[in-house]
């Protein structure tokens, strides 16, 4: 099982503090990763501040662009691959600048870029961006998805390319280089079921967050179905979910402390949305809260169920040095034993 960090590159004011994502914060922790034997950091993505985290901090937090970012932290590392969880395509809507970036950083890096898209957890950044626009994410998601793969292609072809759509266009247009690696992995955000069929279609993984346990079993079942039916190795579709992760002495102590951090009231708010699935089971019984032992013991159940790779987990801490100690101690204690 492949096991990666969240880099908290958008998340200041949602599941961490203001001031907590100072640059040189984000470099040490994607440095730790790499020197703990993490697989590769997800940093998320967003454009402007949502409201509800306007009305909670007087200071508006710092949303960093994570291939801007990776494309600096490429030169800081040496084997750490880098991903994001989730580049939201509605918001990125000239698709030719989007894969040359994609690219051009994956040739930076040495080949070490995954891509992971979505709709975005909020609907305001949308309006925010495309005021009049009024249209539905999940469309504009699945025509970018099939623009942006047609223009990355494949790196033993050289062919100029042309993509009439609704919401994206370009013509006759031949993206040099394509990417270092043959083929960018690519996974496809999000715990809506339609988001299944839009992984067999055209995604190399799935990247839902902070799903039940009983639920991934279920939609793995459901996804492994679908990828029969349509001609796919079921087995060659990476299952990646998200999760929450806070380690204690003992399940009180880390649910006590979990539920005193931002991490804890972004879950809150995401109720509404991302999460509104989950019903009424609380956080700390859906994520990776508690003991070591007992940490251990859930990831080896999503692992059962079968979970390939535990994505882009969010330590929920207070501050950069409590979440550098967070990665440390599920290392050793969780990590080391999967």
């Amino acid at each position: 099982m492949r096991v990666s960090a969240g880099l908290p590159t958008g998340m200041e004011g949602l599941t961490y503090p203001i001031p907590f994502s100072d640059p040189e914060t984000v470099v040490d922790v994607a440095l730790h990763a790499e020197t703990l034997g993490y697989d590769s950091v997800w940093g998320n993505d967003h454009l402007t501040t949502q409201r509800y985290v306007r009305a909670e901090f007087a200071t508006p937090p710092r949303f960093w662009d994570p291939l801007v970012t990776y494309a600096y932290l490429a030169a800081a590392t040496t084997r750490l691959r880098f991903g994001t969880g989730v580049l939201v395509l509605p918001l990125r809507r000239d698709i030719v600048v989007v894969a040359k970036q994609l690219a051009t950083l994956d040739h930076f890096s040495g080949g070490r870029l995954e891509l992971g898209v979505g709709i975005g957890a909020y609907r305001e950044e949308f309006d925010a961006v495309a005021p009049h626009e009024g249209a539905a994410r999940g469309g504009i998601l699945d025509e970018g998805i099939e623009a942006l793969t047609t223009l990355l292609g494949r790196s033993d072809t050289r062919t100029a390319v042309t993509f009439t759509g609704k919401h994206y266009q370009y013509e006759d247009i031949e993206l040099e280089p394509k990417p270092l690696q043959p083929h960018i992995p690519l996974y496809v955000g999000g715990n809506h079921s339609n988001n299944l069929e839009r992984v067999v279609r055209w995604a190399d993984g799935w990247l839902p967050a902070g799903l039940p346990l009983g639920r991934i079993r279920a939609d793995v079942a459901k996804l492994r179905e679908l990828a029969a039916a349509s001609g796919r190795d079921p087995a060659s579709i990476e299952i990646a979910p998200q999760y929450v992760v806070h380690l204690g002495k003992s399940r009180a102590a880390a649910v006590a402390r979990f539920r005193t951090t931002q991490m804890y009231a972004h879950l809150s708010s995401l109720s509404r949305s991302t999460l509104r699935d989950q019903g009424t089971i609380a956080h700390e019984d859906i994520n990776l809260i508690g003991s070591g032992a007992e940490v251990l013991e859930r990831a080896q159940a999503l692992r059962d169920a079968g979970v390939t790779h535990l994505l882009g987990l969010y330590f929920a801490a207070g501050s950069p040095q409590e979440l550098k100690d967070q990665m440390q101690w599920f290392a050793e204690d969780v990590m080391a034993r999967l």
